[in-house]
C-alpha cells in the first residue's frame, strides 16, 4: 500500500513560493521544491504531476484570499477597490506576475476576480466588445504596472540615468526622468489608474 498522503497543496504551494520569492520564478523545478520540503524529487511526483501544476498552486495561494465583493459606490470606485486588492496580493510576490497571466484560464482565484470586474462592467452598461476591451485594459495596467514596479521602478538606477541624459538631445525625457524620481509608488499606481477609468468612462459614453 502507498504511503498516506502527509502534504496539502498549500504546503506545496508554500514551499514553490518561497522559491520563487528567494531565486526568481526562473529557479522553479520540481527539485528545488523537493529540496525545500525535505524530501526526494521523485516523493514530490506523489503530489503533483509537473511545474505546470505547482505554478497553478502558487497562483491560487497568492490570490485566493483577494476579496472579490465590490463595495458600495459608483462602478469606477468598485473597479478601483478590484484592482488595488488584486495589486496588493501580487505585488508581495512580483516574480509571480506571470504566472497570473499564464494561468488565468485555470486559475479559480482569477476567474473570480475577473467575473467580478465584469459584473462591475455590465452594471455600467459595457456590452460585447467595449466590455472585452475594458477588461483586458484593466488587466494590462495592473500586470504592467507591478511588472514595471519591480523591474524599472522611478525610484531606480534607470530614471536616474535618463534624468542625466544631454537636454540638447533629450530635453523632455531628462526632465519628465527628474520629475518621476520625485513621484511615489502609491501615486503612480493610483494617478495612472484613473486615467484608465477616464478612458473607460469615454468609452462607455461612446457606446451609448
Amino acid at each position: 500500500m502507498p504511503r498516506p498522503r502527509s502534504l496539502t497543496q498549500d504546503d506545496l504551494a508554500a514551499a514553490a513560493l518561497a522559491v520563487i520569492d528567494r531565486d526568481g520564478l526562473a529557479a522553479l523545478s520540481m527539485r528545488a521544491v523537493a529540496v525545500r520540503l525535505g524530501m526526494g524529487t521523485m516523493s514530490l511526483y506523489r503530489y503533483v504531476a509537473d511545474r505546470e501544476q505547482l505554478e497553478g498552486l502558487v497562483v491560487e495561494l497568492v490570490l485566493s484570499g483577494v476579496d472579490v465583493r465590490p463595495p458600495h459606490g459608483s462602478w469606477t470606485r468598485q473597479l478601483t477597490a478590484l484592482v488595488e486588492r488584486v495589486r496588493a496580493a501580487v505585488r508581495a510576490h512580483p516574480e509571480v506576475v506571470p504566472l497570473t497571466l499564464t494561468h488565468r484560464h485555470t486559475s479559480l482565484a482569477v476567474l473570480r476576480w475577473s467575473e467580478a470586474v465584469l459584473a462591475v462592467l455590465a452594471g455600467a452598461g459595457f456590452t460585447g466588445r467595449h466590455r472585452v476591451v475594458a477588461l483586458r485594459a484593466l488587466l494590462g495596467y495592473v500586470i504592467g504596472s507591478i511588472q514595471m514596479e519591480h523591474l524599472g521602478p522611478l525610484s531606480g538606477a534607470g530614471t536616474a540615468r535618463m534624468a542625466e541624459l544631454p537636454r540638447e538631445e533629450f530635453p523632455l525625457l531628462a526632465e519628465t526622468a527628474v520629475e518621476g524620481r520625485r513621484v511615489p509608488v502609491a501615486e503612480e499606481f493610483g494617478e495612472g489608474l484613473a486615467v484608465m477609468l477616464a478612458g473607460l468612462r469615454a468609452l462607455a459614453r461612446g457606446a451609448e
